[in-house]
């Protein structure tokens, strides 16, 4: 519905013709037609923590991974090196494990024209939010606590190991050869979990992403 102009009084508008009308009524929504669903603080909904959430995930594992790792390995002495990898390798996984538990609690909600539908992990659990929300949401939390809870404490025995048998032989596990065979077998176990730790970090930014597109198809 439309307002008569603030302009008009309503005895002009009586006593014109019809196209008079029609050409003084302004097409302004009226104030009292308005019903806009709003909640009654946004401090109390989901979604502002979901896609802070979000975004602090994303940021953090694009950061280190691709900024903050690399930049670290060119410029720092690789005993320095290890030093923080193994102070900050602790807290990343944990981030990437805690906050798609975030978003998976804090998932919104959505109303159509068929009706509102659930939020958090009962939201996720509809079949027309599986592949979307539930499979990438899914795939972060796993990997992010497969590195947590498997290869960081796996990865964490070998590399003691290899402080041992550095001590034992007299030369660092990454001066150039020739190494002792224990040396030669903890380098590979190293290299091999170095690697597996890698894939899984990069399949947990791929969800990541994928799951940007979902939230940017649900602001469109």
């Amino acid at each position: 519905s439309f307002c008569r102009s603030p302009t008009q009084p309503r005895s002009v508008l009586s006593t014109s013709t019809p196209i008079q009308r029609v050409a003084s009524i302004v097409k302004l929504p009226c104030k009292h037609s308005q019903s806009p669903i709003m909640p009654d603080s946004i401090i109390f909904s989901p979604g502002p923590y979901h896609i802070i959430s979000y975004g602090a995930l994303l940021g953090t594992t694009f950061f280190h991974s691709f900024v903050n790792g690399i930049t670290m390995f060119r410029v720092l002495e690789r005993p320095a090196f290890s030093a923080a990898q193994n102070a900050l390798f602790p807290v990343y996984f944990t981030i990437q494990t805690a906050l798609p538990a975030v978003l998976a609690l804090t998932y919104p909600g959505s109303r159509s024209l068929l009706g509102e539908h659930a939020g958090s992990i009962s939201g996720l659990l509809q079949e027309s939010n599986r592949y979307s929300a539930l499979l990438p949401i899914a795939t972060m939390f796993v990997t992010g606590l497969v590195n947590l809870v498997v290869v960081l404490p796996k990865t964490v025995t070998v590399m003691k190991a290899r402080y041992a048998q550095e001590r034992k032989d007299g030369k660092k596990s990454y001066d150039p050869a020739p190494h002792s065979q224990e040396m030669q077998a903890l380098n590979k176990s190293f290299g091999k979990l170095h690697g597996i730790s890698t894939l899984i970090n990069l399949a947990g930014f791929i969800a990541m992403i994928q799951y940007g597109f979902s939230l940017a198809a649900r602001l469109d």
